[in-house]
């Protein structure tokens, strides 16, 4: 490795001396800009005319070049843009502003620790406008790339505000360490996933749900190893760069105000029996198991006289309401963009509520022609109060679903039903509207995301640029169950007079960056630019809680009014990354591209003897187009293939998991250590070797492309806790072992379909991925999700089969004659036992992907989109309680359960209800339902008014729009929603609905103002 940064450096070091030695003529410098949105250009040519001296516009569009006289013409070239030839007379700085063609050649794109065009990129990178999602009431900016990339697959855990979503990238690569990919914000890699310590029945928050959308400029996805391999150890999920919007030059100081209001429920309630089908199908289990219904008092006329619609009482027609306002502005010198924001989301279910205050500022400043520096701040504080829900005994929406219709929230006082209340033993799922407007639990966030940069051009086109950063997040979590409550009042552990608990919880990461970039050109057709840098990050957590009970009365709520504080705990972790990388990229003529790149990281999280590792790649391209041969072709505007090969990794795991660790125990009411887990020098990062084949292509004058990719990935040395003799003490020791691959195709087309007075725009992203466990240490199942009934688990790892696949009995149908379940005796030993368990089925999608339709015509845009999961299949584990078959009568059921087989001869997939019979309800392949779904993702329709009506109010641009999200849903799907999944970033029980809250529809109005 040492090597290789010699001869980079030396390859640099002669390449200058040109440069240098030329510079003592006429040096020009400036900055080559959009015309159509003022960002920088990189990648620019800028030639001297008449001769071979050339440069490149650097990633802020800033070049540099030696002229020899004040007649020297500089002409400006790249493809996409329109050419542009500009004298220089006098002057020393020439900025120039090109224009854009219709194709998007000329787009500016971030690869990383740098910018360049799309039409020079050599590996896979997948591009998201926030013009996609800006009239869309996403919390967070991951929520925002739904449908709109091929080879994303996003989908929201559940429907509660500011709650987890699902990131995948080309498929799970990982068993035990995670499978989200890096984020980057603004250079920064930023805390992911969820921020609580706790979770409500597998369902998390979501830190980017502290970020404001409306702040994002662009957001780029790296999918292959040449575009992500520049973050080595930890890019082999995908990486997601997120740039927020900044100040432009030659720009006036502009206002700009938006305002959301609208309303949310969820897209479908489940459909339930009342009281009296509810109170038929129990009686006849009864029967059926040759008891007296009525002595258990179920009596007709009497027990069903109430009829209480549970899930009604505790859901709610939520107020959504959004409001931004935001300035930028700048000169050749300054630029700067400050926003604030504020957004309210009251939940559909009751006192459920997000709320979130932003604010984003950003400066830079070119002091000298050679000194350039500014700074970006990001703060946010977001309160979440929550409740519990899903698969809770004692949740708010879980125990809705499943209350007894014959009992009623309130009592004959019309106060709630709570503990030490006559009736509320007899509530099976405890009173699930006290459960959610009495307890408290209240999440405060707050964030900073702070960067500070100077760059410096040291010779001609040789820039270093140093930047120190700090996410920081601080969590506090205050919660208190009263007495009136399932928890403070009824579980005798806890004493029955209220609980509560309060953690705090700090995470933050600290990166130094530094590069050093240059780009020169040869001859008239060779160019070249360089890059190499060292960056060091540290990340530490610190936490702390404390828990209560026995309070004197519900009037005093904290812990330091409790009776008892007898629970408590804090950490302190840390972990960092020391790295060094380095990227070389060649241009021929625009025609034949290449790529070098090569990271060496250091991580904390590794043993000695593994700390270090290199992650290299290569790519190629070939603008076919350009060559002579094609020139005959004059549909044909651009036509590309790459080719890619590299090696990333994979460090996301617990800290310290390499050492031989110890904790505290007690033995005898004596206090010591002990040992907790053992050793392993050897473990370093999951490694994975991907390769992808792509094609870009350019048809009519940007009115039609299309992008096709390819790729197989394999990752080895999964880290994974590798079972060991228990002779030894323990059960398994991390390690490194086994292997997954993701093998997959991708495909992106882009039309303008129409484009008069009527402009029509289409854009189409499809994927496909198969993911398979390919090698472990033992071909015996392991078991993940939840326990089933009859079987070992809902989910299994096992080789051969993909991540999430389901785990259970085969079901073969109902005995018209008995009424009884058929399963498959799979061993053939005459018996239905655990032994004959096997994969029934997958929650991965064979295909997924997002249409989005755009129309406008004077004024009046229109835009829609639709996203859709194809060949997933959903275990409705909801069904094990709701369409039980008789073994428990304690909960209510879902209407599927009336096709139940009643008599000799009835054709049903719903075996007979028999009270306390478990055998009909086994974990079959029963409840699993095929969770393909089209929705109707977002609809917006705006108006921007003519120019002539708001001028003389001193006001730019007005637009006034609608938009609704989560329309309509196709899907056969019996659950209120195929999306959910109650184990929120599971990658091995994916897919699994038990009791989730479903999605949310959104209704809502908007105007924005420019001043």
């Amino acid at each position: 490795m040492r090597k290789f940064y010699s001869c980079f450096i030396w390859s640099v070091l002669l390449a200058i001396l040109p440069g240098y030695l030329l510079a003592q003529g006429l040096r020009i410098s400036g900055r080559v800009t959009s015309e159509q949105d003022g960002l920088p250009l990189p990648g620019v040519n800028v030639q001297v005319r008449g001769t071979t001296v050339g440069a490149s516009s650097d990633a802020n569009g800033n070049y540099s070049i030696t002229a020899q006289g004040t007649n020297t013409v500089l002409v400006f070239t790249s493809i996409g843009s329109i050419t542009q030839e500009v004298p220089i007379g006098n002057r020393t700085v020439v900025n120039v502003q090109m224009k854009e063609a219709i194709n998007e050649l000329s787009q500016v794109v971030v690869t990383g620790y740098n910018t360049t065009q799309r039409k020079d990129i050599t590996g896979s990178i997948a591009s998201v406008s926030p013009e996609k999602f800006k009239d869309i009431p996403v919390a967070s900016f991951d929520q925002a790339l739904q449908g709109q990339a091929a080879g994303v697959q996003v989908a929201q855990s559940s429907g509660t505000p500011g709650g987890g979503l699902m990131v995948r990238v080309r498929g799970n690569t990982s068993i035990s360490a995670s499978n989200r990919p890096l984020f980057i914000v603004d250079g920064v890699p930023v805390q992911d996933g969820p921020l609580s310590d706790r979770e409500f029945g597998g369902q998390t928050d979501n830190a980017f749900a502290l970020f404001n959308p409306n702040d994002i400029e662009s957001i780029q996805i790296l999918k292959d190893a040449s575009a992500k391999a520049i973050y080595g150890s930890r890019a082999a999920n995908g990486v997601v760069l997120v740039t927020t919007k900044r100040g432009k030059a030659n720009q006036k100081t502009t206002f700009t105000a938006d305002v959301q209001r609208g309303v949310t429920d969820i897209v479908r309630r489940p459909d339930l029996l009342n009281a009296t089908e509810l109170l038929d199908l129990q009686r006849e289990a009864v029967t059926n198991a040759g008891m007296d219904p009525d002595k258990l008092g179920l009596v007709k006329g009497v027990t069903d006289a109430l009829n209480t619609n549970w899930v009604d009482n505790v859901l709610r027609k939520g107020v959504y309401q959004q409001y931004q306002l935001s300035t930028q502005g700048g000169n050749d010198k300054t630029q700067f963009y400050l926003s604030g924001s504020y957004r309210n989301e009251e939940g559909v279910q009751l006192n459920n509520q997000f709320t979130r205050y932003t604010g984003q500022f950003k400066f830079d400043h070119k002091a000298t022609q050679k000194l350039s520096f500014g700074t970006n701040l990001t703060l946010s504080r977001a309160f979440n109060k929550r409740v519990k829900g899903d698969n809770f005994l004692d949740g708010v929406y879980s125990g809705a679903v499943k209350s007894l219709p014959y009992y009623s929230p309130y009592n004959d006082q019309g106060k709630l039903t709570v503990p030490n209340d006559a009736d509320y033993p007899g509530f099976p799922n405890f009173n699930p509207v006290a459960q959610a407007l009495l307890p408290r639990f209240n999440t405060l966030t707050v964030k900073v995301l702070a960067g500070l940069y100077a760059e410096y051009e040291i010779l001609q086109n040789l820039r270093f640029r140093s930047k120190v950063s700090i996410d920081y997040n601080n969590v506090t979590e205050d919660n208190y169950e009263p007495s009136t409550t399932a928890i403070g009042g009824f579980l005798a552990s806890v004493g029955g007079q209220g609980y509560g608990d309060f953690s705090n919880t700090t995470y933050s990461t600290f990166v130094n960056t530094n590069t050093l970039n240059y780009s020169f050109q040869v001859a008239e057709k060779h160019r070249f630019s360089a890059l190499a840098g060292l960056e060091v990050l540290q990340h530490t957590q610190r936490s702390g809680n404390v828990q209560g009970r026995l309070f004197p009365s519900n009037d005093f709520t904290y812990i330091t009014s409790a009776g008892i504080v007898d629970q408590g705990s804090s950490l302190l972790t840390n972990n960092g990354l020391l790295s060094t990388f380095g990227e070389v990229r060649y241009d021929y003529d625009e025609k034949y591209l290449a790529t070098i790149t090569a990271r060496y990281d250091g991580s904390s999280r590794f043993g000695q003897n593994k700390r270090f590792g290199t992650f290299p790649s290569a790519s190629v391209a070939w603008r076919i187009s350009s060559e002579k041969f094609m020139q005959r072709f004059h549909f044909l505007s651009d036509l590309k293939v790459r080719a890619s090969f590299g090696f990333t990794g994979n460090e996301r795991i617990g800290d310290y998991q390499f050492l031989g660790t110890w904790s505290s125990v007690t033995y005898s009411g004596a206090t010591g250590v002990g040992p907790q887990a053992l050793a392993n020098p050897s473990l370093q990062w999951e490694r994975t070797r991907e390769a992808n084949i792509g094609l870009d292509a350019s048809f009519f004058s940007g009115r039609l492309n299309i992008t096709v990719d390819a790729y197989d990935n394999l990752t080895d040395k999964l880290l994974f806790a590798q079972p060991i003799p228990q002779t030894s003490g323990f059960n398994t020791v991390q390690g490194n072992i086994g292997k997954v691959g993701n093998r997959g195709i991708e495909l992106t087309i882009s039309t303008v379909n129409v484009n008069r007075a009527v402009r029509w725009s289409t854009d189409l992203n499809l994927s496909h991925n198969e993911n398979k466990v390919v090698e472990l240490a033992s071909t015996v199942p392991l078991f993940r999700g939840y326990p089933g009934n009859g079987v070992g688990g809902t989910n299994v790892i096992l080789q051969g089969q993909p991540l999430g696949s389901f785990w259970g009995l085969k079901f073969l149908g109902v005995d018209p004659a008995t009424g009884n379940a058929i399963y498959d005796d799979k061993n053939g030993d005459g018996r239905i036992s655990p032994d004959d368990g096997q994969v029934i089925g997958n929650a991965q999608p064979k295909l997924y992907g997002g249409l989005t339709n755009r129309i406008s015509w004077k004024g009046i845009d229109v835009s829609a989109l639709l996203q859709f999961s194809y060949g997933n299949s959903i275990m409705n584990l909801s069904n094990v309680t709701l369409m039980n078959t008789g073994a428990d009568i304690q909960n209510n059921q879902t209407r599927q359960a009336l096709k139940r087989w009643q008599k000799e001869g009835d054709i049903t997939s719903v075996p007979k209800y028999v009270y306390q019979n478990t055998y009909n309800n086994y974990l079959s392949s029963r409840f699993l339902e095929d969770g393909s779904y089209l929705r109707l993702k977002n609809v917006s329709v705006g108006y921007n008014f003519p120019k002539k009506w708001i001028t003389k109010y001193k006001v730019g641009n007005a637009r006034l729009y609608a938009s609704a999200t989560n329309i309509l849903t196709w899907t056969r799907y019996s659950g209120p929603d195929p999306e959910v999944s109650t184990l929120d970033g599971s990658t091995t029980a994916q897919g699994i609905d038990f009791f989730t809250f479903p999605q949310i529809k959104t209704v809502l109005v908007g105007l924005t103002l420019s001043f």
